[in-house]
């Protein structure tokens, strides 16, 4: 029970982080597709500051660091997604899907550059990246959580007062619901569109870093984030692009994502099943549950839909 309880606030933290991104792009009109690979950088880029000033600087500065790296490189990656959506207006979901496979590509040819030159090039360069992540890492009696937890939390408490309880969060909300209304009366849908895109690619490279860093001390980047992406954007649907929802929806795929993790040391291995059936679950839960709700969604009305000032 304690094993599933670790691994169930650890991937909720994860989906609901990169979740609430997902909201924040889509309320502002812009579909994110691209969280995957937003995740992909925003935890390269993390690592990588564990990796080369892990065991120099003090480990408070270090956690900071790394989370602020994580996060502006998950901006600078989805700014690609908002130039091509909103100032080219490209198809979304195409951009998305390039730049999911493009992160991916991305981190393996740095990576590998990066150990090619750290082993002085002999012999065939890996694509994992080592690092310590015991700063990250905290014990309050026999439960272990991380920091991110943490973190998600007061986000998650902050995305609820900015969209619903401030003037810039009815703002943003109105670019993805009636751009040309919001439009009449001096709102720049341009400009909030690209800030519900940048502040996705906050969250996502944020829970890029989150997803990595708590349970190993290796990664090997040829995976990019297995899908966690996507199954964010599952939470994101399930949970009606509201953040509380969200937060409901992440623990409960969490549980199903968990239990590949604890299959071998609990009563589940006695079943004899698959590891891969075990993470394949939160998968096809999605696809079961989607599939009930999805005609019930209220998605923003003028979400994926290029904004033309000319039109009316």
């Amino acid at each position: 029970m304690i094993l599933l309880i670790k691994y169930t606030l650890l991937y909720a933290v994860v989906l609901m982080l990169v979740a609430l991104g997902g909201m924040f792009s889509e309320r502002s009109g812009v579909i994110n597709i691209a969280l995957e690979g937003i995740m992909a950088i925003g935890g390269l880029a993390g690592v990588f500051v564990l990796s080369l000033f892990g065991a120099t600087i003090p480990a408070p500065a270090m956690v900071a660091l790394a989370i602020l790296t994580s996060m502006v490189a998950g901006v600078l990656y989805s700014l690609l997604l908002a130039f091509s959506a909103i100032t080219l207006k490209a198809d979304q979901t195409i951009g998305g899907t390039a730049l999911n496979m493009l992160a991916t590509a991305i981190a393996i040819v740095i990576v590998k550059a990066y150990n090619n030159s750290a082993s002085s090039g002999n012999g065939a360069a890996s694509a994992k990246l080592s690092f310590d992540n015991s700063a990250f890492i905290y014990k309050i009696g026999p439960f272990t959580i991380n920091i991110f937890i943490i973190v998600g939390i007061v986000l998650l408490v902050i995305a609820s007062l900015f969209l619903f309880r401030t003037k810039w969060g009815l703002r943003l909300r109105a670019c993805g619901e009636h751009p040309q209304a919001a439009d009449s009366v001096g709102i720049n849908v341009y400009r909030w569109r690209y800030t519900g895109v940048m502040i996705s690619g906050a969250l996502g490279g944020l829970g890029g870093l989150a997803y990595i860093v708590p349970s190993v001390s290796t990664w090997n980047f040829e995976v990019g984030v297995a899908g966690a992406g996507f199954l964010a954007l599952a939470v994101m649907i399930f949970g009606q692009w509201k953040p509380y929802r969200i937060a409901g929806a992440a623990l409960f795929f969490a549980v199903f994502k968990s239990l590949a993790n604890i299959a071998d040391s609990t009563v589940l291995a006695q079943l004899g099943w698959s590891k891969n059936v075990y993470s394949m679950m939160p998968f096809i839960a999605s696809m079961i549950i989607l599939a009930f709700t999805s005609k019930n969604s209220h998605a923003p009305k003028a979400e994926g839909i290029p904004y033309d000032k000319g039109a009316r």
